[in-house]
């Protein structure tokens, strides 16, 4: 079931009380942005949009400069207590009680520019690295395995696909004609993928269960469409597939997470208190796994559970 984008939030006046959506009214949505002058034309928002220094939502209503940066945002109308940011892949969007005016809620934004600024930043960014991850499936394409690169070989003679290593780096043969579709190509390593994460997750989970003082019973391979993996009281784990793009190091932080939550199922300070019992630089490799943009989910964001 697909999943909402990630959304970063923050409350300006306290917890925001159950809410309800409520539709602007066409007054509302006609009001002048925060720069002077009217909703810019079809020109100025082409300029805009070109510009580097601009963050606009498309459904933006109001706009304000941000330490030189034009920040076009959306005003949500919302049964709440309180005027809330969220910055999700569309830009900014600002919900807000009723009975706010707008001048207020434009008081708030320019309060809180120095966060608002680091979370558009940090999405652009994010957007960035998911496109450079798009994997085009043809013969020669370029996909991670375990963190670094392997070329795609298309051999219909090639029995089994098959991982090669010679001194230009590493090769996976897989027996497809060269006009193979996206398709196929992308179901082949898939299928190549499933094969190796099975082993090398009970490899891992072997290693760090004693040290982590726990026992796994029973593993299961997902294919979660925004989570990398999950543990349930009984000792079951299940590790997302896809993991096995990424550096060995950061699947090894994933492990332990999992692993950790057999001892502490939350994430207070002592869950992470186990995790740096046996990894002491789980942080920097939960800061590189956040980081991370795989193939075929490049839109999305994952996490751990």
């Amino acid at each position: 079931m697909a999943r909402r984008p990630l959304q970063f939030t923050l409350d300006l006046f306290g917890p925001a009380a159950p809410s309800g959506t409520v539709k602007p009214s066409d007054a509302e949505l006609k009001v002048p942005l925060v720069q002077v002058g009217p909703v810019p034309d079809a020109i100025e928002t082409a300029a805009h949009r070109a510009a580097p220094s601009t963050f606009r939502h498309p459904r933006a209503t109001r706009e304000v400069l941000l330490d030189g940066k034009l920040v076009a945002y959306e005003v949500k109308r919302r049964k709440r207590r309180s005027i809330g940011f969220s910055v999700g892949a569309e830009g900014l969007a600002v919900s807000a009680p009723h009975w706010v005016p707008l001048y207020e809620i434009d008081h708030a934004v320019q309060g809180k520019s120095g966060w608002i600024l680091k979370k558009l930043h940090e999405t652009r960014e994010r957007h960035h690295r998911h496109e450079s991850a798009r994997t085009d499936w043809k013969d020669g394409a370029t996909f991670p395995y375990l963190g670094e690169p392997v070329s795609l070989l298309l051999d219909l003679r090639q029995a089994q696909t098959a991982l090669q290593a010679d001194a230009s780096g590493q090769s996976l043969c897989v027996g497809l004609p060269a006009d193979a579709t996206p398709a196929q190509i992308g179901q082949a390593v898939q299928v190549w993928l499933i094969q190796q994460a099975r082993p090398l997750f009970i490899s891992r989970l072997d290693h760090f269960a004693p040290q982590l003082q726990v026992q796994w019973r029973k593993l299961s391979l997902s294919s979660a469409a925004t989570r990398w993996g999950s543990a349930s009281a009984n000792g079951s784990i299940r590790l997302n597939w896809r993991l096995l793009h990424l550096k060995p190091a950061v699947i090894d932080y994933v492990v332990v997470h999992e692993l950790s939550h057999l001892r502490v199922m939350d994430h207070s300070l002592r869950f992470w208190a186990t995790v740096h019992t046996v990894m002491p630089d789980y942080a920097d490799l939960r800061r590189q796994l956040k980081q991370e943009a795989v193939p075929q989910n490049k839109n999305k964001q994952y996490y751990c559970k």
